[in-house]
């Protein structure tokens, strides 16, 4: 496969689809570094292209690469400072070149660890203190806790700890295997080795590793297939004092659809709860975000994006990012009302709210009556908007999954927490969705 030509076709095409000015601004400098597994590495110049693209044109990207080579299943985005070639230069010696200056930016195919996650740029707060604690414990002492396990809403960091243990016992400790791995990922390795014919393979690999770590658990909800391999995967390294790590978004008596043997061994070791960030955390995290980025963040600009900025640690960050765009597009630092502006749309959102003034903003802007979103109607119009509906109230407001299940038509906390699974999925795919979301809190 041509990666060049891959490459110069999508430019073509996203040249058409979007204005001059965002082209210019994220598509310039930007190549195909290799091509490997059904991955497209895609080298961009700084981090801001990097979220970007990612956020905003993953979809269309990986759409357009797809109609291009069927064999393409995902991207990744790295940072490279390296100009892109001449077109008279061969990227494929690009994607072979040992000097390109892409070691510890990337992630890691041998172990798919992200060496940006550390301990060093992990900021501790009241809101993680024993989380970090217990992952000090194990780099200290092999299976202190095993298996550790932490869960939280999204975007609080637990991947960061995860990784940072990870990290800290590869660069440490030569001889000690560590391998990263979504449950997703995990999955689609086991079907794809049943398909091949394979599966002593799958077992071989992932027995070999001395410290294991699987995020988002959750997932794994109603894959009885997989959940069986994962069972005997677990006894293996446990018996054989090997470190294991899970994380999910519930604790383990609310995983829905999980096989209570292995929920059994998830409470065998240390089950740990990530809480939303207070607000000195916050402004600690945005201050060792900017700082590692060489980006100024006055104190003022800190305490007014930590008081007012509603959501996770991760939203918090990409608001971050947007800032940095922008100084770094006008030259200059944003003035305070500047960034107001920005963040109009993301303002605190108060705590008081009730059910049903989320029910009413989610009806209004979907045009259907607030009573079909309490009804146990399964019509297609009404599915989705009672879904965000629960979405909003357990990741905007914090209510329990009971109560959201209680009040929106007596239904069971392991339907709410299928249809928050359900919305967190989309978002990864659904760019579009999250501006709705957004749209219809500034409504509440």
């Amino acid at each position: 496969m041509d990666i060049k030509k891959l490459w110069d076709d999508l430019l073509a095409q996203m040249e058409i689809e979007v204005s001059r000015a965002n082209f210019s601004t994220w598509f310039k400098d930007t190549y195909i570094n290799k091509m490997e597994g059904g991955v497209v590495y895609l080298a961009v110049p700084n981090t801001f292209a990097k979220e970007w693209l990612s956020q905003r044109y993953h979809k269309k990207i990986l759409e357009i690469l797809r109609m291009g080579d069927d064999t393409i299943r995902s991207v990744e985005y790295i940072i490279s400072t390296q100009k892109k070639k001449k077109d008279s230069e061969s990227l494929d010696e690009n994607s072979q070149n040992k000097e390109l200056p892409l070691s510890g930016l990337f992630i890691n195919p041998e172990d798919n660890l992200n060496p940006r996650y550390t301990f060093e740029n992990f900021v501790v707060g009241q809101f993680n203190e024993l989380a970090h604690a217990a992952a000090q414990a194990i780099i200290k002492k092999p299976v202190a806790y095993n298996p550790l396990f932490y869960y939280g809403n999204t975007g609080l960091g637990k991947t960061h700890l995860m990784q940072a243990i990870g990290n800290h016992i590869k660069n440490h400790n030569k001889d000690r295997r560590v391998y990263y791995v979504t449950s997703e990922k995990f999955t689609m390795d086991y079907i794809m080795s049943l398909q091949s014919g394979k599966i002593n393979n799958f077992k071989d690999k992932y027995r070999k590793y001395d410290v294991l770590i699987i995020d988002d658990i959750q997932f794994l909800s109603n894959k009885e297939k997989t959940q069986e391999e994962l069972f005997h995967l677990f006894n293996h390294l446990y018996d054989n004092n090997k470190q294991i790590i899970f994380s999910s978004d519930v604790h383990v008596n609310h995983l829905p659809n999980l096989e209570d043997r292995l929920k059994s061994r998830f409470m065998a070791g240390m089950i740990i709860d990530i809480s939303p960030a207070d607000t000195e955390s916050r402004m600690a995290i945005l201050k060792t975000k900017a700082r590692i980025n060489s980006f100024n963040i006055s104190d003022e600009v800190a305490s007014f994006l930590a008081s007012n900025v509603n959501g996770s640690i991760r939203e918090l960050e990409g608001v971050l990012n947007a800032l940095m765009c922008q100084s770094q597009l006008k030259g200059r630092d944003l003035v305070l009302s500047e960034i107001k502006q920005l963040t109009k749309n993301t303002g605190k959102i108060h705590r008081n709210v009730s059910v049903k003034d989320v029910v009413r903003a989610v009806a209004s802007f979907y045009n259907i009556e607030e009573e079909t979103i309490y009804n146990k109607t399964r019509r297609q119009e009404v599915v989705k908007p009672r879904q965000l509906t629960m979405y909003i109230l357990r990741e905007y407001y914090n209510i329990s999954l009971p109560s959201i299940g209680q009040k929106l038509g007596g239904r069971d906390h392991t339907t709410v927490i299928h249809s928050c699974e359900k919305i967190k999925n989309e978002l990864k795919v659904n760019f579009e969705l999250q501006s709705e979301i957004n749209q219809i809190k500034s409504m509440i």
